[in-house]
């Protein structure tokens, strides 16, 4: 039973930090996608 005792009473995890990642991911995201248009508009 060292599978139990190893992930049975897992810490979670900060639920504030994990939706901060994820916002960062689509903004990353996005930007990559339209990288493009915004240099454009910029150059």
């Amino acid at each position: 039973m060292e599978f139990k005792r190893r992930f049975g009473n897992r810490k979670r995890g900060n639920p504030k930090r994990g939706l901060f990642l994820v916002i960062l991911l689509i903004i990353v995201l996005y930007l990559f996608f339209n990288a493009e248009k915004i240099l454009g508009r910029f150059l």
